[in-house]
């Protein structure tokens, strides 16, 4: 009899063959583990390609000079897949870089307070950058687009691609403070005489924050990407007028103004400055007799606002703006609109409110026609005074058939709208969004926004008890059937 024919024999070759197949059942997969892991391949199939960045976003972050570290800091029950998705992606593009490599964290900052506090994060819902001593916070109703009070689309491609470039770029940008005049400071806490809350949060989004006294420096500091000047109450000497002429034109600078009723700005030295660029400040204080515009404290609600970048999330949200007491600010009806400029109205009242001009107090205000002021015809916002303007200047040089950006100015009809005992969410908004557009902050790049979708299962009470007796009784049921029938068979 053949060795092969026997029974140990048979036993061996059977236990050999199962070995053999072990192994290259084993050595299959671990070479397909090692191919998935050195050569892999995606393919995004989402309709939206909400797996997939844009090749702009690409080209970007797979060059980055330094690396960014990204930490979300969610609530609790926060639920932004969009968000924790595209972070996913970001650390995908950039995972086999020594330099400028993507990571990503995510904090819960009521429970691991010890984290947050070693990064300085105390609030949730925000997307801290962080590359070397540079950081820039984002909230995350900026990464989502509004429609109706409800989100509509996700643009966090467009907005952390631009906050990644921000942080990852040498060298930051400074805010400069004008004072001597009885401005509002930013090195002070007092509530109504301070601004150090809207500095801290400048300083969090990565910006320098410092103060300028031009009839002390006589110049405007090189580095100075902005000027903010709030609530002066003194004049600017001619020096410094001329000075600010020539930064915001020659130089092509970037100011926010914050004017408070009560000074004229003929007496501020501002009105030939503003009328250059122009926009028109009346010397008077808005009122308005419609009930449901007008706050505790004859504070003003602003409900009318114009398509620009710095009211973007003000419309979107479909959010008000509550103002202190204010004046009307709007485009100059004489301006010349030649050398590209353009002045636009960003906020304006409700169309039962005027100007007045009678600041003496006791005096019951009321309209008096031909002293007061009221909206112009023709001016846009229809019937409306203007609360907030902006103002650009696009330069064509040497008959290029391009503009070169020139100067912003942005004039808020009001001066307390930042000061500590006053500021907001709808007031920082609107200044941070200031902040910027004039510094060119708010990159636009080509990023198409995507949809945000949503699939939700509603069940009524009847329907969900009925699935949860399927689930606990029929699908049990319908196995232990099976196996009695299988029994059945088997023992007959």
């Amino acid at each position: 009899m053949s060795p092969f024919e026997s029974f140990r024999a048979v036993r061996w070759i059977r236990t050999l063959n199962l070995v053999l197949q072990a192994a290259l059942f084993l050595s299959f997969f671990g070479g397909l583990n090692y191919v998935a892991k050195n050569h892999a391949w995606r393919f995004d199939l989402t309709r939206q390609r909400k797996f997939s960045l844009s090749p702009e976003t690409l080209s970007y972050v797979t060059n980055l000079a330094r690396p960014v570290h990204v930490v979300v800091s969610l609530a609790s029950d926060t639920d932004n897949p969009e968000v924790k998705g595209l972070l996913r992606e970001f650390v995908y593009a950039t995972g086999d870089r020594a330099a400028g490599r993507i990571t990503t964290e995510v904090l819960d900052v009521y429970q691991n307070r010890r984290r947050a506090e070693e990064l300085g994060i105390d609030t949730g819902d925000i997307v801290v950058l962080i590359s070397g001593d540079k950081r820039r916070a984002v909230r995350l109703d900026e990464l989502y687009g509004m429609k109706k009070g409800q989100r509509d689309r996700f643009q966090g491609e467009q907005v952390l691609t631009a906050a990644i470039l921000d942080v990852s770029e040498p060298g930051r940008r400074k805010i400069y403070f004008l004072v001597g005049h009885k401005e509002l400071r930013p090195e002070v806490a007092d509530a109504t005489l301070g601004l150090s809350a809207v500095r801290d949060q400048l300083k969090l989004r990565n910006f320098d924050v410092d103060a300028v006294d031009l009839a002390v420096t006589r110049r405007v500091p090189a580095d100075a990407s902005l000027l903010v000047s709030v609530a002066p109450q003194s004049a600017y000497s001619r020096a410094e007028q001329e000075l600010l002429r020539q930064y915001l034109g020659a130089n092509a600078g970037r100011l926010i103004l914050f004017l408070a009723p009560g000074i004229s700005t003929a007496a501020l030295g501002l009105d030939d400055l503003l009328l250059d660029w122009g926009i028109l400040v009346h010397d008077d204080i808005i009122w308005d007799t419609g009930q449901e515009n007008m706050a505790e404290n004859f504070d003003l609600l602003i409900r009318s606002f114009l398509p620009h970048p710095i009211t973007k999330t003000l419309i979107e949200y479909g959010d008000g703006l509550r103002l202190g007491v204010a004046r009307t600010v709007m485009p100059d009806p004489g301006r010349s609109t030649a050398g590209g400029l353009n002045t636009v109205t960003l906020a304006a009242t409700s169309t039962t409110a005027w100007g007045e001009r009678d600041f003496r107090s006791g005096v019951t205000p009321k309209y008096d026609p031909g002293i007061d002021t009221r909206p112009i015809p023709g001016l846009d916002p229809p019937d409306r005074l203007g609360l907030i303007v902006a103002s650009e200047r696009l330069a064509v040089r040497d008959n290029l058939t391009f503009s070169v950006k020139g100067g912003k100015l942005v004039v808020f009809g009001t001066g307390d709208l930042v000061a500590n005992g006053r500021i907001d969410n709808h007031g920082l908004s609107v200044f941070l969004n200031a902040v910027n557009w004039t510094v060119d902050r708010d990159r636009q790049l080509n990023i198409p926004s995507r949809p945000v979708e949503r699939f939700q299962l509603a069940l009524s009470a009847a329907e969900f008890a009925q699935l949860r007796y399927a689930l606990v009784l029929v699908l049990p049921g319908a196995a232990l059937l099976l196996g009695l029938v299988v029994y059945w068979t088997r023992r007959s």
